[in-house]
């Protein structure tokens, strides 16, 4: 497909050579209005070399490119050159790689032959898998989409909290209060209300906590009663996180959590002791990372059990090792920013140059109307909850508007759970929300089920129309404005994805493809597209197939399914 920009760069490299072909690339820009050019040359910088004005310059540059098969026109405005793409070269262009590509348009092999590990999701076993879950799990889902669709050898890795002091306070609960039948019936929730009772009581009763730390140091020294608690809990809390992995359709390569690093920790402790990196304070050992103007990093508490940040060293070391990863990737919540840069400096210090290849993904807190998440008050809104109450709200929506339509279960479930996803990524992922339980489960405005409807239409029309991709297309009879539209969109979509991957950042594919739904409906409703001349029929239903061709692209690298019908 021709790259444009590149038309461009290459035009203005042949007229400036004091800079390079990257610098000029740099410069490009894209106009804020289609009335400005497809693309746009500032002329500052050249000014000072040539001794002339920007305004100047901009008029003899573009007095030179007249002739040029890719741009109807060249021309000046003020400081800028402004270059307009051949119309119908884009239509031709763009149209034909999506109908030769299908699927596949918009990946690429830039990735090839380099490992990217992204690690999400990561639920605490034995507590509830609730809706502050949901960024992570859905964020990272889509990264990995994305890296793999560009190329990467991507390893999905769910890092499970399966190992620390609340393991300590549940073998203690349970021994208590305990009852392995009733748990057994409804595992979280009678987990979660020991786990409440717990912290309750030891609020009152601090020698609780002492009895919590005794029995985690158990399951560190092997304690046979602790370890078959331990995996119990473990086995009965990832049977019911799998329900909600499975109507998010999501899979993981690996679910080795912090407890698979339990016996990894001490060549970490014994390699920051040689590397002489390690102290100690008030009877634990830390890193002291005050240089760096970070607090100090504790690697072994003074009874000599582990922390979060020896795990996450020991995990880092062993998955470069296993994986030589090119990234690592941890989507995990802004609130553990300082823990990140805290380990991965750490590693750095450790002589180890590829801690800079660690790359922490934070994303912004969800909260209740009423106040923050408590796992510990038992104030939490599990995530199972939410995603089935979506998928019979759109039952209940196709109930009353389709009520013949097939497949009913299977569509309640793809739009109900794109409709959840899509709010998720459809802000930047820094910024901090309000869970809602109306606004999650709109279908009005800019939402999956508005961007899944428009697939669909787009299906009915090729369907209506007995559309052939083999079919022989005359482009030139796609002229009018919104045709164009449609197509500078769908051209741009392979940068969109780039961008994404390069900024770790799904929501520029959310955003981008509501663009293209908003701009395709407006044409749908302004324009006959199943009309009686065959090839103008042909040409508008070509656009149909490639508009639905993206959107479904897109929406599956968002982890959303597109019907075929709705």
């Amino acid at each position: 497909m021709i790259d444009f920009r590149d038309e461009v760069v290459y035009l203005l490299k042949d007229q400036i050579e004091f800079l390079s072909e990257d610098e000029i690339k740099l410069l490009v820009e894209v106009p804020p209005s289609y009335d400005m050019g497809d693309y746009a040359f500032p002329t500052f910088r050249l000014a000072k070399e040539q001794k002339k004005s920007p305004n100047i310059i901009a008029e003899e540059l573009a007095g030179r490119f007249s002739g040029n098969d890719n741009f109807e026109k060249v021309e000046s405005a003020g400081p800028y050159v402004n270059f307009f793409i051949n119309k119908q070269k884009l239509i031709e262009t763009v149209l034909n790689e999506i109908i030769n590509k299908n699927n596949e348009y918009g990946s690429s092999n830039i990735g090839m032959g380099k490992t990217v590990i992204v690690e999400f999701s990561s639920p605490n076993i034995a507590k509830p898998f609730h809706i502050g879950h949901i960024r992570t799990t859905v964020i990272g889902n889509s990264l990995k989409k994305i890296y793999k669709f560009l190329g990467y050898n991507t390893i999905s890795i769910n890092h499970l909290g399966d190992y620390g002091t609340q393991f300590g306070m549940l073998i203690s609960a349970y021994k208590k209060w305990g009852d392995k039948e009733i748990i057994e019936s409804n595992p979280i929730q009678e987990l979660l209300k020991l786990y409440v009772r717990f912290n309750t009581e030891a609020d009152e009763n601090p020698a609780l906590k002492d009895e919590a730390r005794y029995w985690f140091k158990e399951l560190e020294n092997k304690n046979p009663e602790a370890i078959e608690l331990w995996q119990w809990i473990r086995d009965i809390s990832l049977k019911e996180f799998n329900r909600v992995y499975n109507l998010l359709n999501i899979e993981f390569d690996s679910f080795a959590g912090e407890s698979f690093y339990s016996d990894k920790m001490p060549r970490v402790i014994k390699e920051l002791e040689e590397k002489e990196l390690m102290q100690e304070s008030n009877g634990a050992q830390i890193v002291d990372l005050e240089p760096y103007s970070m607090p100090p990093a504790l690697i072994q508490k003074s009874d000599g059990s582990t922390l979060y940040t020896t795990r996450d060293i020991a995990a880092a070391i062993y998955r470069k090792e296993q994986y030589n990863f090119y990234k690592n990737i941890y989507v995990v919540a802004s609130q553990q920013n300082l823990h990140f840069k805290s380990w991965i400096k750490v590693v750095e210090l450790m002589g180890y140059d590829w801690a800079e290849d660690c790359i922490h993904v934070p994303f912004g807190m969800v909260s209740l109307e009423d106040g923050t998440l408590s796992t510990r008050k038992g104030r939490v809104v599990f995530l199972e909850d939410v995603l089935k109450k979506a998928i019979e709200s759109t039952k209940e929506i196709i109930d009353e508007r389709h009520p013949d339509l097939e497949n009913k279960e299977e569509i309640a479930k793809q739009v109900g759970i794109g409709a959840v996803i899509f709010q998720e990524l459809f802000n930047q992922r820094i910024k901090d929300y309000v869970f809602n339980w109306d606004r999650t489960l709109s279908f009005e405005g800019e939402t999956g089920p508005y961007v899944q409807y428009t697939h669909a239409r787009a299906s009915s029309l090729l369907e209506k129309g007995e559309f052939d991709m083999n079919d022989k297309v005359q482009y030139s009879l796609l002229d009018n404005e919104e045709e164009i539209n449609i197509c500078r969109l769908l051209y741009n979509f392979p940068g969109v994805i780039l961008d994404s991957c390069a900024k770790n950042e799904p929501y520029f594919i959310t955003r981008h493809i509501v663009e293209i739904a908003k701009e395709f409906n407006k044409y749908y409703n302004s324009t006959s597209i199943i009309v009686e001349d065959e090839e103008i029929k042909k040409a508008r239903l070509s656009l149909v197939y490639a508009t639905k061709i993206v959107i479904k692209t897109g929406l599956a690298l968002l982890g959303i399914e597109a019907p075929n019908k709705m």
